[in-house]
């Protein structure tokens, strides 16, 4: 075993064995269709996001026009519509994306496909950016709610926060398909749940009932009260890109159509289709009813404060469970059967980012814009890597902004606006492509037409990316274009690192082995500590290599022990020279790559094997007590050129232990033909 692999045969056993507990069994890589999803199983992986969102998004403009006070609220159900209509115009845009671009680049392809890299890693980080602030925004959604209920969630909402991003990793860990199952059940009974409680609020207002809201009597006063004219624009335009985190998981299914099964650009469209109308079905339908029982909220932090009758500030329940009460206010297992599954829904919607991050991450890792540990699956064929990159930075950033929601959102949006612009401009430069080559009169009609919607996305999205940047920034969205500037540079660094070593490495055409590649000489040294079985070994091997000369190396650490080494050495006749090299310092590396660099000087030409004896162990603790010198020395002649590391291992009694398990290593059992001959033989005979 080199000394590198440093885990014990046990410890490797317990962590395969609670790996398989935790994630399930390897998949092969044949297995990969199975784990394709149908559109029922589709929509609640990719579709929870941006279902999920009608828990904090109407809350969110309530807030921001709490700023000028309760006389702002009259603005509700305007900015509403306004929202409605970008969320129609993007589905609408999407559902020509999906079809055209289904390797799951998503945005990312558009734009390298049309405008180019600049644009296309400008979007791929937009993107990543956004992925992470989902989750971290959903789960602390999640914990504020729950906390509604329960006093200790409250208390300890980093700490659950944290725990729940931890607990929907390992549900991923275990594959695509696992998790859309357990994912399902949940997202079709918030959907349930909602329509229930918006049909049943809607009839009752229209029978003529009279709903109020717990906090319809109090009053909300803003530190900017009285706002009039610009002052005025500019809050209502900043309500309205806070509704707008409405939209955000509409792209991912762009990001997820391998994922679909065949048809897969058909299936994702639809998909998308019923993401879009339930989407606007529920955010406008709880926007309403909180706007038709006068639900009112406050956050301090935002400018926004909500006192009760007798004049006491006051902290009100989320909005959404304000509705829930008022509408079932005779029935309070409706009211419980909201807040359940709101927050089961806000801890899945961060599955859509657990989705979308690790396939996007993996097209850029492909394209060498990201590490290629990236691209990688894991054993239960899902991107491991990245959902474990999405899990730390979202945890990261749920930690620092202590799980509160109104300030994560204020990082919210801007980057999925980046990429929803720059998609849809790309999508325009497509069809004007498609156009200059097509001639079928109904195929250019067509595409005519999905060039309209998309150049009209491109314009209103690009519209609302303005009206977001300028009324977050100060706010907190200038976090966000900050990280996505750094990933920008972050990734072009990481592409030019990837083709200067590509260069570096190329063969030129017609080459095989030419006179700068072929080495004149090959001189190979062994490093001799002692006398034993190990250091025989490595002699007999070198000798086996018929190198150009051999010599034996060691370094007097103590002069004492390497005279006596010296007088073995020659009272067994070994034919081999030693070399003693003098070290008043008591260093070991430092003498060997001296004398190694004085022989490459020499001869440049010449390469130098040196080969060093390992033991092979097989418990944890003998790690320690062996190979330290072998592991450093090592380490530092593989940054020498014209330098050959080859170690020579020692079985030890201990190691025996691997053989009673060769299944870990991959070996099976050969069966052989009952008649006791070969296959080969069969095979030959006839």
């Amino acid at each position: 075993m080199p000394a590198a692999r440093i885990a014990s045969a046990d410890v490797a056993k317990a962590t395969d064995l609670a790996k398989r507990l935790l994630v399930g069994p390897a998949l092969r890589t044949g297995r990969a269709p199975g784990q394709l999803l149908p559109k029922r199983v589709a929509l609640p992986v990719f579709a929870s996001d941006a279902l999920s969102s009608v828990a904090y998004a109407p809350q969110e403009i309530l807030i921001t026009l709490g700023v000028a006070g309760f006389a702002a609220y009259h603005f509700t159900p305007w900015i509403a519509g306004a929202v409605l209509v970008v969320l129609l115009t993007v589905v609408a845009s999407y559902r020509h994306t999906v079809r055209a671009y289904q390797s799951g680049g998503g945005d990312f392809e558009v734009a390298m496909t049309n405008l180019g890299p600049k644009f296309g890693i400008a979007v791929a980080g937009s993107l990543l950016v956004d992925y992470v602030l989902t989750v971290a925004v959903s789960i602390s959604s999640a914990v504020e709610n729950f906390g509604a209920v329960v006093p200790f969630v409250r208390e300890h909402k980093v700490g659950v926060a944290i725990a729940l991003v931890a607990l929907l990793t390992l549900i991923n860990l275990r594959g695509v398909r696992e998790s859309g199952l357990a994912f399902a059940l949940p997202t079709y009974a918030f959907v349930a749940a909602m329509f229930a409680m918006i049909v049943w609020g809607g009839t009752r207002l229209a029978l003529g009932e009279e709903l109020r809201a717990e906090t319809a009597d109090h009053t909300v006063r803003g530190d900017d009260m009285g706002l009039t004219g610009l002052a005025l624009v500019f809050l209502l335009l900043r309500a309205f890109s806070s509704g707008c985190a409405a939209l955000t998981g509409v792209e991912a299914i762009s990001n997820c159509v391998p994922a679909f099964r065949k048809p897969k650009g058909r299936n994702a469209a639809t998909t998308l289709g019923v993401l879009g109308l339930l989407a606007m079905l529920m955010f406008a339908g709880v926007t309403g009813l909180a706007y038709a029982v006068g639900a009112k909220f406050g956050d301090p932090s935002q400018g926004s404060h909500l006192y009760d009758p007798s004049g006491r500030e006051v902290t009100a329940d989320p909005v959404l469970i304000q509705v829930a009460r008022t509408v079932f206010d005779h029935f309070p297992i409706g009211v419980h059967a909201v807040a359940v599954v709101t927050v089961l829904i806000l801890v899945l919607a961060a599955n859509t980012a657990f989705n979308g991050f690790p396939v996007l991450g993996s097209v850029l890792a492909q394209n060498r814009y990201l590490p290629r540990q990236l691209h990688t699956r894991g054993d239960r064929l899902a991107f491991s890597n990245g959902i474990l990159l999405l899990a730390v930075a979202a945890g990261a950033l749920i930690y620092a902004f202590h799980a509160e929601v109104t300030r994560l959102v204020q990082l919210y949006i801007v980057g999925v606006f980046v990429a929803f612009t720059i998609s849809q401009y790309g999508m325009v430069r497509h069809w004007n492509r498609e156009l200059a080559r097509e001639r079928d009169p109904r195929a250019r009609a067509r595409m005519r037409r999905s060039r309209a919607v998309n150049a009209f996305g491109c314009f209103l999205t690009g519209l609302v990316l303005i009206v977001v940047l300028v009324s977050k920034f100060t706010h907190g969205a200038w976090i966000a274009v900050a990280i996505m500037v750094l990933l920008f540079l972050l990734m072009r660094g990481i592409r030019r690192h990837y083709d200067n070593i590509a260069a570096e490495l190329a063969v030129p055409e017609g080459t095989y082995l030419d006179e700068s590649i072929r080495p004149a000489r090959n001189h190979a040294i062994v490093l001799v500590s002692q006398i034993h079985k190990p250091t025989l070994r490595s002699l007999a091997y070198a000798q086996a290599t018929r190198p150009y000369s051999l010599e034996a190396l060691t370094v007097a650490v103590d002069a004492e022990e390497a005279r006596r080494l010296q007088e073995e050495w020659e009272a067994r006749g070994i034919e081999v020279p030693l070399k003693i090299l003098d070290s008043p310092y008591r260093e070991i590396t430092r003498p060997v790559l001296d004398y190694v660099r004085k022989l490459r000087r020499r001869s440049p030409r010449d390469v130098i094997t040196v080969f060093i004896p390992e033991y092979v162990v097989g418990r944890w603790w003998e790690h320690l007590l062996h190979n330290q010198s072998a592991l450093r020395l090592k380490g530092r002649l593989l940054f020498q050129p014209g330098v050959m590391v080859t170690s020579v291992p020692w079985q030890l009694h201990s190691s025996d232990r691997r053989k009673s398990n060769p299944d870990r290593d991959g070996a099976r059992p050969v069966r052989r033909p009952s008649d006791g001959r070969h296959r080969d033989d069969d095979r030959d005979g006839r």
